[in-house]
């Protein structure tokens, strides 16, 4: 049995951090994972860059708020959902992901979760298990599904390497280049045509 693992940030969402980072007028908040591997160092920066500015989770949700799935992202979801089971593994937070999981139909997602002060301060964060997604794929090929991947940056490589197909997405040129063996793509149609090639 099959299960398609997505990212979400970069391949069905643009990145939530870019986009507070242009409605904040912070550009130092555009780094996201595909600039830095290490997502707990990058995390623990962020959450000092908000402390600094007095930011706090319902800035953040604001703006997600007025996030829209990519283009051709909800119609690319629906069609793979009825071919084969798929799960959104995702180093975003619930507190984050919410609105835009209505916007996509309700797909399943395992994500993370942010410790938030009385006052809306974001004061820290819990991952879900460590390497999240690299573990979440070994737990589901245990189970006996076959994974499929895909995702556009470092954190999704050990998840994309590590099951029966997977794909780079949206990436960066950067990747693309240090990993030419992980066929690459850009828009949906394509994306899920090489899905279905390994179904």
């Amino acid at each position: 049995m099959n299960i398609v693992c997505l990212d979400m940030e970069g391949v069905l969402v643009p990145e939530i951090w870019i986009a507070f980072a242009q409605a904040s007028g912070i550009p130092e908040l555009c780094r996201t994972t595909r600039d830095e591997p290490d997502y707990d160092k990058l995390m623990t920066w962020r959450l000092g860059v908000l402390r600094e500015h007095g930011l706090g989770l319902a800035e953040i949700q604001a703006v997600i708020a007025k996030i829209d799935p990519l283009p051709g992202a909800k119609e690319f979801l629906d069609e793979l959902r009825q071919l084969t089971q798929v799960v959104i593994l995702s180093d975003t937070f619930e507190q984050f992901a919410k609105p835009l999981m209505a916007k996509l139909g309700w797909p399943a997602l395992f994500c993370n979760t942010l410790e938030v002060a009385p006052d809306g301060a974001i004061t820290g964060y819990q991952m879900r298990c460590p390497k999240s997604k690299l573990t979440t794929v070994k737990a589901l090929q245990s189970c006996g599904f076959e994974t499929i991947a895909a995702g556009d940056s470092f954190n999704d490589l050990a998840m994309i390497q590590a099951g029966k197909a997977g794909f780079l997405f949206k990436s960066t040129d950067q990747i693309k280049a240090d990993y030419p063996d992980i066929p690459a793509f850009e828009e949906f149609p394509d994306l899920l045509d090489a899905i279905k090639g390994v179904l």
